[in-house]
């Protein structure tokens, strides 16, 4: 994106927003993305890794073989695959939640949406209208008490802790794009020659 990976653009914003600490979770091509970040001295960070192995361990599974490296405290994870201009600063767990999700307008290929957002700025699991999650959040490491080992998705989580009342959330309604296929990556640099062009 813009001559630049796209983990770049993450490290970097994350150094101007005040963050220290990363942690990146390997699978796929891992040996490559070690390789290209190293310890991240390069861009003002110190990086370290939690590697799943041969194969991904989804995202419910790759933050709980994480979170050895990630400390007691509520801690921030970013899709390694969006791309969003939420200003990472602004992301806050309020006392007593679990998780605090960024929610965005649902994009042509996910119309359906994941999750209501209510006038509270509380997140649901079922409602109207649905957002989709937009890969971005913080949450507690109690999250994830009694999680199974291995692979496991992050929404049965999120939802158990929905029904409980412990997730909040904000919509966001700058440019994000989920770079899944070649079309939305180029959608993503056509995005970005805009923006440099004003």
């Amino acid at each position: 994106v813009a001559g630049q990976p796209l983990l770049f653009h993450h490290l970097m914003r994350a150094a101007r927003a005040g963050f220290h600490d990363l942690v990146i979770n390997l699978a796929y091509r891992g040996a490559a993305i070690r390789a290209a970040v190293g310890d991240g001295q390069a861009f003002g960070l110190t990086v370290r890794y939690s590697d799943e192995g041969e194969h991904a361990l989804e995202t419910g599974g790759g933050i709980a073989r994480a979170l050895p490296l990630l400390g007691p405290d509520p801690f921030i994870v970013l899709n390694g695959d969006v791309w969003t201009d939420y200003p990472l600063e602004r992301l806050a767990l309020p006392e007593g939640d679990l998780a605090q999700l960024i929610l965005v307008d649902n994009p042509a290929h996910h119309l359906r949406g994941d999750f209501h957002l209510d006038a509270a700025g509380r997140v649901h699991p079922d409602g109207a209208p649905l957002l989709t999650f937009a890969g971005l959040g913080v949450y507690h490491p109690a999250l994830f008490a009694g999680a199974p080992d291995g692979a496991f998705p992050l929404a049965p989580l999120l939802r158990t802790a929905m029904d409980a009342g412990r997730v909040s959330g904000a919509h966001e309604r700058g440019p994000w794009v989920d770079v899944g296929t070649p079309e939305r990556l180029t959608a993503l640099e056509l995005l970005k020659k805009k923006k440099k062009s004003r």
